[in-house]
């Protein structure tokens, strides 16, 4: 596996290097091939930040943490894509055999989870502030069912997904709401 372990307004230290890859490869016995992982560890405001996202067996998972030590964000951040993990494999294991892919490249095209998240603006003072876009991001939409748009989306930690839905061929979005639940935008024919 390969991981990379950056810096932004703070210096990485080796010790610190060492102990992010450490606590990575953790994720590996969840997958059969991690193609890589990239630590991104950053200091603001007084909080050190720990940003991890792995791409294994296609799936592209994404987590950030915050804490006043490097280390603990580092260990938090792990600790959220192990339980993200394990209840995205618990889905799947709970799936009848006809609805599982056939095989490893099938079970990967599946589940592959393209999209990223967002960046976040910083807080801006200024009354005068327009909202403008500050980010393009492309991806490849794939066809899938509204459950398992849910499932990515949760893998991502996003709170919406865009998709092709199976049973319409058509763009949908899947989004949570203020309750907890999902819905569902399907466009008009």
């Amino acid at each position: 596996m390969l991981i990379t372990v950056k810096g932004k307004n703070v210096q990485v230290t080796d010790a610190l290097k060492q102990y992010a890859e450490k606590k990575v490869q953790k994720l590996e016995r969840y997958f059969h091939e991690i193609k890589e992982a990239q630590v991104i560890q950053s200091v603001q405001k007084n909080w050190h930040i720990v940003e991890v996202q792995l791409e294994g067996d296609g799936v592209l998972i994404r987590g950030e943490e915050r804490s006043n030590d490097m280390y603990a964000s580092i260990d938090m951040v792990v600790e959220k894509l192990e339980r993200r993990v394990q209840k995205f494999k618990g889905k799947l294991i709970g799936k009848s055999t006809e609805q599982r892919p056939k095989s490893k490249e099938a079970e990967r095209e599946k589940i592959v989870a393209e999209a990223m998240g967002a960046e976040r603006l910083e807080e801006s003072t200024d009354d005068d502030f327009e909202p403008r876009i500050v980010r393009i991001k492309r991806f490849v939409i794939k066809s899938m069912t509204p459950e398992e748009a849910a499932n990515h989306m949760e893998l991502l930690h996003h709170d919406f997904f865009v998709f092709i839905n199976e049973e319409s061929d058509k763009t949908n979005v899947i989004y949570r709401r203020k309750d907890g639940n999902y819905g569902l935008i399907e466009p008009e024919s």
